[in-house]
Protein backbone atom coordinates (compact mmCIF):
# COMPACT_ATOMS: atom_id res chain seq x y z
CA UNK A 1 0.00 0.00 0.00
CA UNK A 2 1.45 3.36 -1.02
CA UNK A 3 1.85 5.75 1.94
CA UNK A 4 0.44 9.22 1.18
CA UNK A 5 0.64 8.14 -2.44
CA UNK A 6 4.26 7.22 -3.09
CA UNK A 7 5.93 9.65 -0.73
CA UNK A 8 9.51 8.66 -1.54
CA UNK A 9 9.03 9.51 -5.23
CA UNK A 10 6.43 12.30 -5.36
CA UNK A 11 4.99 14.96 -3.04
CA UNK A 12 2.81 13.36 -0.41
CA UNK A 13 -0.98 13.52 -0.52
CA UNK A 14 -1.13 14.72 -4.14
CA UNK A 15 -2.64 13.33 -7.30
CA UNK A 16 0.88 13.07 -8.72
CA UNK A 17 1.81 10.81 -5.82
CA UNK A 18 -1.20 8.60 -6.38
CA UNK A 19 -0.42 8.29 -10.08
CA UNK A 20 3.15 7.38 -9.15
CA UNK A 21 1.92 4.66 -6.78
CA UNK A 22 -0.25 3.26 -9.56
CA UNK A 23 2.70 3.28 -11.96
CA UNK A 24 4.68 1.30 -9.38
CA UNK A 25 1.95 -1.35 -9.27
CA UNK A 26 0.41 -0.53 -5.90
CA UNK A 27 -3.20 -1.72 -5.69
CA UNK A 28 -3.95 0.34 -2.56
CA UNK A 29 -3.01 3.85 -1.54
CA UNK A 30 -3.20 5.54 1.87
CA UNK A 31 -3.78 9.26 2.32
CA UNK A 32 -4.79 11.75 5.01
CA UNK A 33 -7.97 13.82 5.05
CA UNK A 34 -8.75 17.00 6.97
CA UNK A 35 -11.09 19.96 6.42
CA UNK A 36 -10.55 23.40 4.93
CA UNK A 37 -12.02 26.52 6.51
CA UNK A 38 -15.09 26.06 4.32
CA UNK A 39 -15.41 22.44 5.43
CA UNK A 40 -14.21 20.71 2.27
CA UNK A 41 -12.27 17.45 2.78
CA UNK A 42 -8.79 17.71 1.28
CA UNK A 43 -5.62 15.65 1.40
CA UNK A 44 -3.28 17.01 4.06
CA UNK A 45 -1.31 15.38 6.87
CA UNK A 46 -0.13 18.27 9.05
CA UNK A 47 -2.35 20.71 10.91
CA UNK A 48 -0.19 23.47 9.40
CA UNK A 49 0.29 23.99 5.66
CA UNK A 50 3.91 25.09 6.18
CA UNK A 51 5.86 21.92 5.45
CA UNK A 52 4.22 21.01 2.15
CA UNK A 53 3.12 24.40 0.76
CA UNK A 54 5.21 27.06 2.54
CA UNK A 55 2.08 28.70 3.96
CA UNK A 56 2.29 28.89 7.74
CA UNK A 57 -1.44 28.98 8.43
CA UNK A 58 -3.42 26.06 9.86
CA UNK A 59 -5.26 24.09 7.18
CA UNK A 60 -8.49 24.64 9.12
CA UNK A 61 -8.15 28.42 8.63
CA UNK A 62 -7.68 28.37 4.85
CA UNK A 63 -10.52 28.13 2.32
CA UNK A 64 -10.39 25.68 -0.56
CA UNK A 65 -10.03 28.52 -3.06
CA UNK A 66 -7.02 29.87 -1.16
CA UNK A 67 -5.53 26.41 -0.72
CA UNK A 68 -5.81 25.67 -4.44
CA UNK A 69 -3.55 28.64 -5.13
CA UNK A 70 -0.74 27.11 -3.06
CA UNK A 71 2.09 25.05 -4.55
CA UNK A 72 2.09 21.61 -2.94
CA UNK A 73 4.83 20.16 -5.13
CA UNK A 74 7.90 22.42 -5.21
CA UNK A 75 8.96 21.57 -1.65
CA UNK A 76 9.58 18.02 -2.88
CA UNK A 77 11.18 18.70 -6.26
CA UNK A 78 11.07 21.33 -8.98
CA UNK A 79 9.51 18.81 -11.37
CA UNK A 80 6.35 18.91 -9.25
CA UNK A 81 5.99 22.71 -9.17
CA UNK A 82 2.36 23.72 -9.44
CA UNK A 83 0.96 20.51 -7.96
CA UNK A 84 -2.07 21.48 -5.89
CA UNK A 85 -3.67 20.19 -2.71
CA UNK A 86 -6.36 17.80 -3.99
CA UNK A 87 -9.86 17.52 -2.65
CA UNK A 88 -11.09 14.14 -1.47
CA UNK A 89 -13.58 14.16 -4.34
CA UNK A 90 -10.84 14.69 -6.94
CA UNK A 91 -8.82 11.92 -5.35
CA UNK A 92 -11.64 9.39 -5.33
CA UNK A 93 -12.45 10.11 -8.97
CA UNK A 94 -8.81 9.44 -9.89
CA UNK A 95 -8.69 6.24 -7.84
CA UNK A 96 -11.77 4.91 -9.61
CA UNK A 97 -10.17 5.72 -12.97
CA UNK A 98 -7.01 3.87 -11.90
CA UNK A 99 -8.85 0.95 -10.31
CA UNK A 100 -7.08 1.51 -6.99
CA UNK A 101 -8.42 0.94 -3.49
CA UNK A 102 -8.25 3.59 -0.77
CA UNK A 103 -7.19 3.66 2.87
CA UNK A 104 -8.55 7.01 4.02
CA UNK A 105 -6.94 8.17 7.24
CA UNK A 106 -9.10 10.67 9.07
CA UNK A 107 -6.55 13.24 10.27
CA UNK A 108 -8.73 15.90 11.89
CA UNK A 109 -7.58 19.34 12.86
CA UNK A 110 -8.07 19.98 16.60
CA UNK A 111 -11.74 19.78 17.58
CA UNK A 112 -12.89 18.51 14.18
CA UNK A 113 -12.80 14.76 14.83
CA UNK A 114 -16.50 14.12 14.22
CA UNK A 115 -17.14 16.71 11.52
CA UNK A 116 -14.21 15.49 9.42
CA UNK A 117 -15.85 12.07 9.36
CA UNK A 118 -19.29 13.46 8.51
CA UNK A 119 -17.95 15.53 5.62
CA UNK A 120 -15.82 12.64 4.35
CA UNK A 121 -18.75 10.23 4.35
CA UNK A 122 -20.84 12.76 2.41
CA UNK A 123 -18.22 12.86 -0.35
CA UNK A 124 -17.92 9.07 -0.39
CA UNK A 125 -21.67 8.70 -0.78
CA UNK A 126 -21.57 11.15 -3.68
CA UNK A 127 -18.61 9.67 -5.55
CA UNK A 128 -17.79 6.09 -4.56
CA UNK A 129 -20.07 3.44 -6.09
CA UNK A 130 -21.66 0.64 -4.11
CA UNK A 131 -19.97 -2.74 -3.97
CA UNK A 132 -22.40 -4.15 -6.53
CA UNK A 133 -21.20 -1.76 -9.23
CA UNK A 134 -17.42 -1.94 -8.79
CA UNK A 135 -14.77 -4.57 -8.20
CA UNK A 136 -12.77 -2.08 -6.13
CA UNK A 137 -13.10 -2.71 -2.37
CA UNK A 138 -14.88 -0.21 -0.16
CA UNK A 139 -12.47 2.34 1.31
CA UNK A 140 -10.78 1.32 4.55
CA UNK A 141 -11.26 4.14 7.05
CA UNK A 142 -8.52 4.52 9.67
CA UNK A 143 -7.66 7.00 12.39
CA UNK A 144 -5.72 7.58 15.58
CA UNK A 145 -8.78 9.49 16.82
CA UNK A 146 -11.14 7.29 18.80
CA UNK A 147 -13.84 9.94 18.40
CA UNK A 148 -13.46 9.76 14.63
CA UNK A 149 -13.66 5.95 14.67
CA UNK A 150 -16.77 6.10 16.87
CA UNK A 151 -18.38 8.59 14.48
CA UNK A 152 -17.55 6.32 11.54
CA UNK A 153 -19.14 3.41 13.37
CA UNK A 154 -22.29 5.41 14.02
CA UNK A 155 -22.67 7.11 10.64
CA UNK A 156 -21.36 4.52 8.19
CA UNK A 157 -21.13 1.16 9.95
CA UNK A 158 -20.63 -0.80 6.74
CA UNK A 159 -17.31 0.89 5.96
CA UNK A 160 -14.39 -1.12 7.41
CA UNK A 161 -12.47 0.69 10.14
CA UNK A 162 -8.79 0.55 11.09
CA UNK A 163 -7.44 1.42 14.54
CA UNK A 164 -4.15 3.33 14.18
CA UNK A 165 -1.62 3.05 17.01
CA UNK A 166 2.03 3.78 17.70
CA UNK A 167 2.45 1.57 20.77
CA UNK A 168 0.05 -1.33 21.33
CA UNK A 169 -1.93 -0.39 24.47
CA UNK A 170 -2.98 -3.03 26.97
CA UNK A 171 -6.65 -2.45 26.18
CA UNK A 172 -6.22 -2.43 22.39
CA UNK A 173 -8.54 -5.38 21.82
CA UNK A 174 -11.32 -3.93 23.98
CA UNK A 175 -11.06 -0.64 22.08
CA UNK A 176 -11.05 -2.37 18.70
CA UNK A 177 -14.06 -4.49 19.65
CA UNK A 178 -15.99 -1.51 21.01
CA UNK A 179 -15.39 0.46 17.80
CA UNK A 180 -16.01 -2.50 15.51
CA UNK A 181 -12.60 -2.26 13.85
CA UNK A 182 -11.54 -4.75 11.19
CA UNK A 183 -7.84 -3.92 11.16
CA UNK A 184 -5.05 -2.73 13.43
CA UNK A 185 -2.45 -0.38 11.94
CA UNK A 186 0.81 -0.67 13.88
CA UNK A 187 3.98 1.45 13.80
CA UNK A 188 6.92 -0.30 12.13
CA UNK A 189 9.45 0.93 14.70
CA UNK A 190 7.44 -0.47 17.61
CA UNK A 191 5.76 -3.67 16.43
CA UNK A 192 7.09 -7.03 17.63
CA UNK A 193 6.62 -10.58 16.41
CA UNK A 194 4.65 -11.36 19.59
CA UNK A 195 2.28 -8.45 18.95
CA UNK A 196 1.75 -9.59 15.38
CA UNK A 197 0.86 -13.07 16.64
CA UNK A 198 -1.45 -11.62 19.31
CA UNK A 199 -3.26 -9.38 16.82
CA UNK A 200 -3.68 -12.12 14.25
CA UNK A 201 -4.86 -14.64 16.87
CA UNK A 202 -7.58 -12.18 17.88
CA UNK A 203 -8.87 -12.18 14.30
CA UNK A 204 -7.79 -8.73 13.12
CA UNK A 205 -6.13 -7.76 9.89
CA UNK A 206 -2.76 -6.15 10.53
CA UNK A 207 -1.15 -3.33 8.56
CA UNK A 208 2.27 -1.91 9.47
CA UNK A 209 3.46 1.62 8.66
CA UNK A 210 5.82 3.02 7.38
CA UNK A 211 8.00 0.23 5.98
CA UNK A 212 10.72 1.42 3.60
CA UNK A 213 13.49 -1.04 4.40
CA UNK A 214 13.44 -4.22 2.26
CA UNK A 215 14.87 -6.41 5.03
CA UNK A 216 12.23 -5.25 7.50
CA UNK A 217 9.53 -5.79 4.89
CA UNK A 218 10.59 -9.40 4.41
CA UNK A 219 10.75 -9.97 8.16
CA UNK A 220 7.25 -8.55 8.70
CA UNK A 221 5.87 -10.74 5.94
CA UNK A 222 7.46 -13.74 7.64
CA UNK A 223 5.77 -12.70 10.89
CA UNK A 224 2.41 -12.87 9.13
CA UNK A 225 1.26 -9.28 8.68
CA UNK A 226 -1.36 -8.56 6.03
CA UNK A 227 -0.29 -5.20 4.64
CA UNK A 228 2.87 -3.12 4.31
CA UNK A 229 2.29 0.63 4.11
CA UNK A 230 5.30 2.16 2.38
CA UNK A 231 6.63 5.38 0.90
CA UNK A 232 8.42 3.26 -1.70
CA UNK A 233 5.97 0.73 -3.18
CA UNK A 234 8.35 0.03 -6.06
CA UNK A 235 11.24 -0.90 -3.77
CA UNK A 236 9.14 -2.95 -1.36
CA UNK A 237 7.27 -4.79 -4.13
CA UNK A 238 10.60 -5.97 -5.54
CA UNK A 239 11.81 -6.98 -2.08
CA UNK A 240 8.88 -9.27 -1.34
CA UNK A 241 8.29 -10.61 -4.86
Amino acid sequence: MGHRGAAASAPENTLAGIRKAAAFGASWVEFDVKLTADRIPVLMHDDSLQRTTGDGRPAADVSLAEMKRLDAGSWFAADFAGETVPTLKETLVLLLELGMAANIEIKPSPGEDAETVTRTIAVLEQVWPGSASTSTPAPLMSSFSLESLKTLQEQSPNLPRGYLIEELPEDWQAVAERLGCATIHHYAKAVTAAQVAETKAAGYGLAVYTVNDPDQARELIDWGIDCLITDAPDVIARAIA
